[in-house]
């Protein structure tokens, strides 16, 4: 699993692409999309302008992260049953609580899987179907939003400081009869312990967004990659709060822990478990709950299965991650905060 760790790393210049439209560090708009089914095609779709009866209802927002290892083989016999995973916890919501699904290390494969899956085509939005907006073929972020949601822009910031193509996606919703502002971030933070350390500028650079005038509410989430010391702080050094340690988490407790439970057998013995995936927040929000999920998911597959496990892991789980959930409720009365 190592030697496959090493070579991911050395291709990555590979599928790096040569050419992009954007500025590194600055926003580039992109577009997000709906499915329509009488061509069962998904449709770019023009910021929201309105507000429905059903979005006006909406009154919390159930953000699910999670990251789907990009290096293992058999990205359809995976993504298939993380994503029926998430439709089994997504769907018994109540009216008043949107689901947002964020998703890290997707592949090319995975954006096709995610963009047939039925349910997902009925109710969410999606902000991309393929790698246009990614800095490489490889592997990129994609979010899921409720169609409950009024949308009002999606952007990408791609990081200046990175060895590996990371970015951050934001996606602004519009809440309540005053259509407050609230800004979502999807991040993949730089991976591994190298000097110098890149994942406390790019935190700096998503709080900044976070941060921005005309903002009421904001949550950051994903793979934060968090194993330095450094990383324990990253929310206070941003004005940021630890949705985890705000409910009553404690630092480096099994409670909190979201990866090397399900890593490869040589890894987690290696390097112990971890609480790499987080969620940051600010502005008016009050978290009402914090959950893993993702535990036991296994890959689909008798043959699958088997080579998974021949590549040093205990069970054939779709990913080395577990999910972490966060139910929040935009305090709709409140004037803001920064």
């Amino acid at each position: 699993m190592e030697a496959l760790l090493a070579q991911v790393i050395r291709d990555t210049a590979k599928f790096r692409k040569t050419s992009v439209p954007w500025t590194l560090d600055e926003p580039y708009t992109q577009s997000y999309y709906g499915f329509d089914p009488t061509t069962s095609t998904w449709v770019s779709q023009p910021p929201s302008t309105s507000t429905s009866d059903e979005s006006l209802a909406i009154t919390a927002i159930a953000l699910y992260t999670w990251n789907i290892d990009f290096m293992l083989p058999f990205a359809a016999a995976r993504m298939q049953p993380a994503l029926a995973h998430l439709d089994q916890l997504t769907r018994p919501l109540s009216p008043n609580i949107a689901p947002v699904v964020f998703l890290q290390e997707c592949t090319p494969a995975d954006l096709e899987t995610i963009s047939t899956t039925p349910w997902v085509q009925s109710r969410f939005y999606i902000t991309d179907i393929d790698t246009t907006n990614w800095a490489t073929a490889q592997y990129g972020t994609t979010v899921l939003v409720s169609k409950h949601l009024p949308i009002t822009s999606v952007f990408r910031v791609h990081y200046s400081q990175t060895r590996m193509d990371r970015d951050a996606l934001f996606v602004d919703i519009s809440m309540g009869p005053q259509e407050k502002r609230v800004r979502l971030c999807n991040t993949h933070l730089e991976s591994m312990a190298l000097d110098p350390p890149y994942r406390p500028p790019q935190m700096q650079l998503v709080a900044q967004y976070m941060h921005h005038d005309g903002v009421y509410a904001a949550l950051a989430a994903g793979d934060f990659n968090a194993i330095q010391p450094f990383d324990q702080t990253l929310h206070i050094d941003n004005n940021l709060k630890d949705a985890f340690l705000e409910l009553g988490g404690e630092e480096g407790t099994e409670e909190g822990y979201t990866w090397g439970q399900q890593a490869a057998t040589s890894l987690r013995e290696r390097f112990g478990c971890s609480r790499m995936d987080k969620v940051y927040f600010r502005g008016s929000v009050q978290l009402r709950k914090f959950e893993r999920f993702g535990a036991g998911i296994l890959t689909e597959g008798d043959e699958e299965r088997r080579e998974i496990v021949g590549l040093g892991f205990e069970k054939p789980w779709v990913t080395d991650h577990l999910g972490i959930m966060v139910v929040a409720d935009v305090l709709l009365s409140a004037k803001g905060q920064l």
